[in-house]
């Protein structure tokens, strides 16, 4: 707004009062005064007739009580407008959303042995301490905790794990660099074959091209895996009940897996466990990442970025509408979880072809998935 806008501005006003007051103004120069910013207050009568002049109409000047009228209609707006937010409940899932959280959380029950009833046929565990690692925490209290829980998860671990036959296996360990890998690898090609199994149960999942579907499952196994290891993560004892047989970071450590990969993993399941998550959220959460378009081999860009699109928008209107508590903060802490279990996927690929180069213990389908070969 320039000098000349405020001046016809100021002068309107001025006029405006003059108008409504039905006051009579003359001038002693004979109507012939230059009404500029410096001489408005000179002629009273002449700063009206240039207001008339160009364009002021009387009969269009409102009157005080229709001013005040006004004044009190936008003063109620503005306020309904700052209501609205608090007042206004969120809509909830609609029918066909409500369809595919069915969709995914039976499949969830179909292909997760939370119980590892069915992990039978695996080499044997061999917690050799000589390769232990103490892992960075994350926290002081996430230190206390695993301090103090060093020696008896140890005891639970002992305890817990199968009686298994013993024969030719100890020669063989005893050569073995890291001693847990025979056992990890086999863990975790049983977790591989359940989340592809997951896939291949999700209806979006199947109308992808085969190319699609390898691109997705070889990048995503590594983070679904760990979302659903965390629903068997204890944030007091830091141990992994998988059934009968309980796991701690150290077992990793004993697989070969390098702190760099280890302190962050571990964080992120004090992190995510903290959140208490209702089953469908972690169901969620793996869809999200199971379809993510920009995976390397990734073809139909546009349909799998729609698909992850539609399961962030039900993650977060489930948030929103189906707990007793809803939070602001809780979807933006699971899509950076998310974003942490990206960024330590390239890390596992990376320690896994490394530590199969030194010691291959690592099953044929883990080496399928996390090999660099499209």
């Amino acid at each position: 707004m320039n000098l000349q806008c405020l001046q016809i501005i100021n002068q309107f006003t001025v006029s405006r009062r003059a108008m409504k007051r039905s006051l009579q103004f003359s001038c002693p120069f004979q109507n012939l005064c230059i009404i500029t910013k410096n001489s408005r207050r000179q002629c009273q009568a002449c700063r009206l007739k240039k207001c008339l002049d160009i364009g002021m109409l009387k009969e269009l000047i409102m009157s005080d009580k229709a001013v005040e009228q006004r004044r009190e209609l936008i003063k109620k707006k503005k306020q309904r407008r700052k209501e609205l937010p608090s007042t206004e409940e969120p809509k909830g899932l609609d029918p066909q959303q409500e369809m595919i959280i069915q969709e995914l959380v039976e499949a969830q029950k179909k292909t997760f042995d939370i119980s590892f009833s069915h992990f039978k046929q695996f080499r044997p565990i061999n917690r050799n301490t000589n390769h232990q690692l103490q892992v960075n925490q994350t926290s002081p209290d996430q230190v206390a905790s695993l301090q103090e829980s060093q020696e008896a998860s140890s005891r639970l671990l002992s305890d817990a794990e199968p009686h298994q036959d013993p024969s030719g296996s100890a020669n063989k360990a005893s050569s073995q660099i890291y001693s847990m890998l025979p056992h990890v690898a086999d863990l975790s090609t049983y977790m591989i074959q359940q989340i592809i199994n997951f896939a291949k149960i999700l209806s979006s999942f199947r109308e992808l091209s085969i190319e699609d579907q390898i691109a997705l499952l070889k990048g995503a196994t590594f983070e679904v895996c760990q979302i659903r290891f965390n629903m068997l993560f204890n944030t007091e004892s830091g141990i992994w009940k998988c059934g009968p047989i309980l796991y701690n970071i150290d077992d990793a450590a004993n697989a070969g897996f390098q702190p760099h990969l280890l302190d962050p993993l571990l964080k992120f399941h004090y992190m995510l466990r903290n959140l208490e998550l209702h089953e469908t959220e972690y169901v969620l959460m793996q869809a999200i990442s199971l379809f993510s378009p920009d995976r390397p081999g990734v073809v139909s860009h546009d349909a799998i970025d729609k698909c992850q699109e539609c399961f962030a928008l039900i993650l977060k209107t489930y948030i929103d509408t189906r707990r007793s508590q809803p939070s602001n903060l809780l979807f933006p802490k699971i899509m950076a979880c998310l974003t942490e279990l990206r960024t330590m996927n390239d890390e596992y690929t990376k320690q896994v072809l490394k530590i199969q180069d030194i010691q291959p213990d690592v099953t044929p389908l883990m080496m399928e998935v996390f090999s660099n070969n499209p």
